[in-house]
Order: C-alpha cells, then structure tokens, then sequence
C-alpha cells in the first residue's frame, strides 16, 4: 500500500524468531505484541493490525477502497474475508508445514482442507471480478496476495485455481507490488 501510493516510510524491522515483538517498547505501539504497526508521524497516530492499516492509509489518501456504496462494502467485506480466513488458516498451515517441530497429521489435513476450500472462493469471486472487491484494484487485492504468493508453501498448484492464478499474475506485475513485496530483505 505505501508503494502504490508512494508515501514515504522507513521500515523498523522487528525480529519475531527473536521475540523482539514482545518488547515493552514494541508492546507500547500493539498491545498485541504482533506485526505490523505504522507511526504516522502526520498523526501523530499509531495503527496496528493489516486491515486496519489498510483502511487507515486508504482514507488518508483516497485510494483503493471507494468513499462509499456497495462498492466500499465489497471491498471490506473481501478485506474481511482475508483477515478472519485466509490470513490465519495459511498461516496455520504454514505453521505445520514448515516450523512444527514434528509432523501433526490432523493439522496438516484440517488446515490443508481449509486453505484449498479458501482458494476455491477465491477462484470464484476472481471469475466473477477481475479484483476481489470488484472491478477495481485495492486493499483486499493486497491484503490478500501476499497469503497467495505463498502458494508454494501450501503445496497449491494454481493452475487448479485458473481465475487466481490469473489475478496473481496480473498483480505481480505491477511494480509497486513487485517494490512492496521486496520489503523486507
């Protein structure tokens, strides 16, 4: 989002295998101890969660998510849609896949289950859409892309999921997802 409407940043890495979330300091910007947090320095305001940020960076700027109509509620609710699905059952199954220190069978298959029952909505609503929220590029395109570009992870085959992987290509090209995407190293 910060690429695509070219606002200026620096990033403060917070290193999460470190705990470093849990710092007071960190803490004192999300009591949540978790990633990611923006300190507006116009604010001064502090935002955390993603769809929150979202939402927060899109008013400030005007872009990515319409003033109003059932076009802003489409795009909120496939926000939604990603925070409260696709964000914590890919990262469940990326949990179990890549960092449990031993297999967990009934893990790996309920949220193996969930994640390709997600993409088949995805797939959907993306033949009914060119974007998530409908014909337009916003923030439920990119607070969802991220979770697909992953698809790897999740063992996913995109071609099983032919309207996303279109979507996915379609917004890998574009060079602020590509910057976006680079950050961090």
């Amino acid at each position: 989002m910060l690429e695509e409407c070219g606002l200026p940043y620096a990033i403060r890495p917070v290193d999460i295998t470190r705990g470093e979330q849990f710092r007071p300091d960190f803490v004192a910007l999300n009591p949540n101890a978790k990633i990611p947090v923006i300190v507006d320095e116009d604010g001064p305001l502090t935002v955390f969660e993603s769809g929150a940020i979202l939402i927060y960076l899109a008013e400030k700027t005007g872009r990515f998510l319409p003033p109003g109509g059932p076009e802003r509620h489409a795009v909120l609710q496939w926000l939604m849609f990603q925070m409260g699905g696709v964000g914590p059952m890919f990262g469940q199954l990326h949990h179990f896949r890549r960092f449990a220190p031993a297999p967990v069978p009934y893990a790996l298959e309920r949220y193996a289950k969930e994640v390709r029952r997600l993409y088949g909505v995805l797939d959907a609503r993306l033949g009914a859409t060119p974007y998530l929220g409908g014909n337009e590029f916003s923030i439920a395109d990119m607070a969802t892309y991220p979770w697909v570009a992953r698809h790897e992870w999740q063992e996913v085959d995109l071609k099983q999921f032919p309207n996303v992987e279109g979507w996915y290509a379609r917004l890998a090209q574009r060079p602020a997802v590509q910057r976006g995407m680079a950050v961090p190293v």
